[in-house]
């Protein structure tokens, strides 16, 4: 169930003891891996990773309130899961991150643009990392559009 906080900080204070942890360490993670540009707040109950609205004004899928989100980060009842929107717009990600994952040996728990863990340690950090710095700002907003105009065509 998405959580109702209104900041990162109200977010990672309504957690668990045992998944606050986790929930710290992977997002020092993100932040240490995330290309500069994008913006870290709450996103539909999850801790969002988003271009921000100056760079991006029309929003995700044309709702200026709701900014254009690069990844989730979020604590579910029976894991931890991170959100890639790189997928949708880079289908040709998923096919290799998908690859090195496999290729480290660890389990993959994936469905759509959603890895589900429960622990750091169950993660390939460098295949995760390499995802989550593969796009800078301008390239993951200009493939969007490109993807959300080619729908538009259809």
């Amino acid at each position: 169930m998405p959580s109702k906080a209104k900041t990162v900080q109200e977010y990672l204070d309504e957690l668990p003891p045992d998944r606050r942890e986790a929930i710290d360490e992977i997002r020092a993670f993100i932040l240490e891996n995330l290309p500069p540009g994008y913006e870290e707040g709450m996103q539909w109950g999850d801790i969002g990773y988003f271009v921000p609205y100056a760079i991006y004004p029309d929003g995700y899928d044309a709702k200026p309130k709701v900014p254009l989100q690069y990844l989730g980060l979020a604590n579910q009842k029976n894991n931890l899961m991170m959100r890639f929107l790189s997928m949708y717009t880079h289908p040709e990600l998923r096919a290799s991150f998908e690859d090195e994952y496999r290729a480290s040996g660890k389990k993959l728990d994936m469905g759509g643009g959603c890895l589900r863990f429960k622990k750091i340690e169950q993660l390939p950090l460098e295949v995760v990392g390499k995802l989550i710095g593969y796009l800078p700002v301008d390239k993951f907003v200009a493939r969007y559009d490109q993807k959300r105009n080619e729908l538009k065509k259809k």
